[in-house]
């Protein structure tokens, strides 16, 4: 008898599966100009270049007195004793408005984010004076020696005027758009928002609220995976079209892809890229395009579909819904990412120590559901199985195993969060 074969080929190494995909992900035509207040999340399409330094002027980084310290040497020369010295107060500047130059054998009065005088090369916080009252705006005594260049921040020493603040391909967070906000950017140029058809394959599956759990027919399971697919791809900026349950036919499935091909740039599916009688993904998108199958050497998540329907970009992912939720993560999000222009596109892992024995190593890469522990280690999800949903709101995050690879208590593993995986 002759082995029968392997439609999806040999295992596909993840790391190969991926940059094969990022090959595929040219950039989308388009850009979108909106309001950086708007722009969180999206990616930018030019590089944002600073028409002012920041700060604009040196400027004070506490409440306290502007002074000289050579002014506050000499006073101590004059003196029996050294500390504390007084210096009368000539000004008093708050942040927003600009002082005159520092009278020679005096002290300003200044605020947090207001300009330091010319003349002075010092601040004094507040803690270290005490204020007097006294003709004018008083004195003030001081109690410590001040240095050179203490609690000021210099003019430019965060930003450099022409200098590049945020580069085309940054994917804008709070923080960027505060940065874009603090050169005076009102507007920024995105890339434009990829737009994906959703839907799903499988007569088992029923919509929430269509049928009560009480009713539900043998055989028949809730559809999670829309849920959750839908909300990963708005996270990534994208327009999403919900086509809904596919029926397992072959003529409903060729209208489906067909439909969405027209104005969509990437279809996305749940279920159907196996090879059994009941699945009609592979000979549809043949039909209308071009489908590879493979078999990715990462577990939970095996079956990946790749192809194109016209002009866009197919995606097939598995069923079972960690699988589904494992395989978007980590194939179809650094493809959407890389679609807007995203430089960035992997997750970032970072070493954690296991609080568990995974003795069973296994041939894929394996990623496995865990959290923090008070302890500060990683404690593992009790069943790893690819259709347990369960363990992926129980964790943080995973542990990316190597193929081949066994962990034991104590190990440094590499952990990625969910919180990478998702934003």
């Amino acid at each position: 008898m002759r082995p029968a074969i392997n439609p999806f080929g040999p295992l596909k190494p993840l790391d190969e599966a991926l940059a094969e995909l990022l090959a595929q992900a040219r950039p989308l035509p388009g850009t979108d100009r909106i309001a950086t207040m708007d722009a969180d999340g999206r990616v930018l399409a030019q590089d944002c270049i600073s028409a002012l330094q920041v700060p604009p002027q040196d400027n004070s980084s506490m409440d306290g007195y502007a002074l000289r310290c050579a002014d506050v040497a000499a006073a101590r020369l004059a003196q029996p004793t050294e500390l504390p010295v007084e210096l009368p107060i000539s000004q008093r500047i708050a942040a927003g408005s600009a002082g005159e130059p520092l009278q020679p054998g005096s002290a300003a009065r200044i605020f947090t984010g207001a300009p330091v005088p010319a003349g002075a090369d010092a601040v004094l916080i507040q803690e270290d004076c005490e204020a007097l009252a006294g003709a004018g705006l008083g004195r003030v005594r001081i109690h410590a020696m001040p240095r050179p260049g203490q609690w000021i921040r210099s003019a430019g020493e965060d930003i450099r005027r022409a200098s590049v603040v945020l580069a085309a391909g940054t994917r804008l967070s709070p923080a960027g758009l505060g940065l874009a906000a603090s050169i005076g950017l009102h507007q920024l140029e995105v890339a434009r928002r990829p737009r994906v058809a959703l839907f799903s394959t499988g007569d088992e599956l029923v919509m929430p609220g269509a049928v009560p759990p009480a009713q539900m027919r043998p055989g028949a399971i809730y559809n999670s995976n829309r849920f959750f697919l839908r909300a990963m791809l708005l996270r990534l900026g994208c327009t999403v079209s919900d086509l809904g349950i596919v029926p397992d036919r072959r003529d409903a499935t060729m209208q489906a892809l067909q439909d969405a091909s027209a104005a969509h740039d990437l279809i996305l599916s749940s279920g159907g890229v196996s090879v059994g009688e009941e699945d009609h993904i592979k000979p549809a998108v043949e039909a209308l395009g071009r489908l590879d199958l493979w078999q990715i050497a990462m577990k939970p998540g095996k079956p990946f579909a790749y192809g194109q329907v016209g002009p866009a970009h197919f995606m097939g992912l598995p069923g079972n819904p960690v699988s589904s939720f494992l395989t978007f993560a980590l194939l179809v999000r650094p493809f959407v990412l890389r679609l807007q222009g995203a430089l960035a596109v992997a997750p970032k892992a970072l070493p954690a120590t296991a609080h568990f024995a995974w003795p069973r190593a296994d041939k894929r890469r394996e990623f496995l559901r865990v959290r923090h522990n008070p302890a500060g280690g990683l404690e593992l999800f009790g069943n790893q199985s690819s259709g347990v949903l369960t363990s992926a709101t129980w964790g943080d995050g995973v542990v990316d195993n190597p193929a081949g690879q066994t962990i034991a208590p104590g190990d440094s593993v590499a952990f990625i969060a969910f919180s990478e995986l998702l934003s």
